[in-house]
């Protein structure tokens, strides 16, 4: 239970109307979730608009009411509070309700296009190596210490968020590394949050769906940047070519890591095999057990936020040398001398590094033989572009279906094909059944050639219509690896 008056501390309120001296038990955005002493705020979506739902919120216990429009129909009893954003103060409530959880414990923040599962793994794993307890917000799932909890977005709701946050405090957790998409900047999920560190790792096409171009996508990743206080420090990639856009306007302190260019964090590829890179950081050669050469940055931006958190630079490079891939990103399975690997790779660029990458382990005589699709109800732009890439890097490709939802399968794999240069049409299979499309990846493979799966990753599930399916990339290309001949 908290007071009114807390609840709106730093709230931009516009009107109050009704009893400013009352108890709140809980706070939503969902009329369904009400209960007696909530409070409900109002936000309009891109769906719907809570503001009709103000009365059904009432009906089912609302005490106080969060809007932007005031009702027709004023209730007595009820609290009124008129605010010019719903949408970013109910953040900055979410903050409070929880007693703000940002200010007991360092919170650093990744974003970019790809990197940041990755990113904000390594940190947490180092951390866990030299026992300092942390957490992790990311679109695997969400760790407190050892718990670890499902989450379906990689920015959880504002609620959740802070919910998990004040629990990581109450464990005594010192430090979370969280994944910031541009999605959750933009819809002010973030709003309120402290964070000691943001990270940019790079940025390329993708959410164009949502943010419909490329110039507002940027944009959207600025936002944080530049909403990051003096006391904060922003690390950006200085080898991306969007990266000094970022931090341009930002209060905070500006470092940065690069592998080409001079920056505060480099490092040097000395070796790069599927056991794993051998790398040069600040002078110190570290035999890691992470395999793909672009995961060079991945592994230097976690050493530099380390240091910048003040850990000693022995223990950094030690725990480095332990780390393990993260789950669903170039994670490989040995069987049967066939190499396959998984990875979440779903936008052109990312595509495009994870074969690069693959195509300098293997010899000439040896093929690579790659399997993807394309999400529906997404970015339907980059399609044909993932569709060219695959086509171009690989030895054979085959198109299948990777949550198609309410699209029609066949016709996102028709828009990869329009991607698909004339003298590579003959290397490109349609199987739009997944299972079926990595059984035949399999059967087509010969001793020490490489069968890459991309765009699942870590995920155990098809979404297909309506419906959440059971299925697992690594399960099913491990099982047809095991039954190769």
């Amino acid at each position: 239970m908290m007071k009114l008056d807390h609840l709106l501390f730093n709230i931009n309120t516009l009107k109050i109307l009704g009893d400013k001296i009352i108890d709140i038990e809980s706070i939503t955005n969902n009329s369904e979730k009400v209960s007696k002493k909530s409070m409900f705020i109002a936000i309009r979506g891109y769906n719907s608009d809570g503001h009709n739902y103000i009365d059904k919120a009432i009906s089912n216990g609302a005490k106080c009411i969060v809007c932007q429009i005031l009702p027709e129909k004023i209730v007595n009893g009820i609290t009124y509070i008129i605010v010019k954003n719903s949408r970013s103060e109910y953040s900055k409530i979410c903050s409070n309700f929880f007693d703000n959880p940002t200010k007991k414990l360092n919170l650093i923040g990744i974003t970019g296009t790809n990197g940041k599962t990755t990113t904000a793994t390594f940190l947490y794993e180092i951390l866990k190596l030299q026992n300092i307890k942390s957490g992790l917000i990311s679109t695997n799932c969400i760790k407190i210490l050892d718990k670890k909890f499902d989450t379906n977005l990689t920015t959880p709701d504002s609620y959740e968020i802070n919910y998990y946050l004040n629990e990581m405090v109450s464990h005594g957790v010192e430090y979370c590394f969280m994944e910031v998409s541009s999605h959750s900047i933009v819809q002010d999920r973030i709003k309120g949050l402290k964070f000691k560190i943001g990270v940019f790792t790079n940025i390329s096409h993708d959410h164009l769906n949502f943010h419909k171009s490329f110039k507002n996508y940027i944009e959207a990743k600025k936002i944080f940047f530049d909403n990051l206080n003096s006391k904060s420090v922003s690390l950006y990639n200085s080898d991306d070519k969007n990266g000094r856009i970022m931090i341009q306007n930002s209060s905070s302190k500006i470092k940065s890591f690069s592998i080409y260019k001079n920056s505060d964090y480099k490092i040097k590829i000395v070796e790069n095999n599927l056991e794993g890179l051998v790398v040069e950081i600040q002078n110190n050669v570290i035999h890691t057990q992470i395999a793909g050469n672009y995961n060079a940055y991945n592994l230097l931006a976690a050493y530099a936020v380390c240091d910048l958190l003040g850990l000693e630079k022995q223990k950094i490079t030690q725990s480095l040398s332990i780390l393990k891939s993260v789950e669903g990103r170039f994670e490989i399975i040995s069987e049967n001398n066939k190499i396959g690997i998984i990875d979440f790779a779903h936008t052109p660029d990312a595509i495009k590094k994870v074969l690069l990458s693959v195509r300098e382990y293997l010899s000439e005589k040896n093929k690579l033989i790659t399997i993807l699709g394309c999400g529906g109800g997404r970015d339907k732009l980059k399609r044909s572009e993932m569709g060219n890439i695959s086509s171009s890097l690989s030895d054979i490709s085959i198109y299948t279906s990777d949550n198609p939802r309410d699209e029609d399968p066949n016709q996102i794999i028709k828009d990869m094909l329009e991607g698909v240069e004339l003298e590579n049409r003959d290397k490109v299979l349609v199987i739009e059944n997944r299972e079926k499309a990595i059984e035949k990846g399999v059967k087509l493979s010969n001793e020490k050639d490489v069968v890459i799966v991309l765009g699942k990753g870590h995920e155990k599930y098809q979404l297909i219509g309506n419906k959440k399916i059971k299925f697992s990339d690594k399960e099913t290309l491990s099982y047809y690896l095991k039954r190769a001949v």
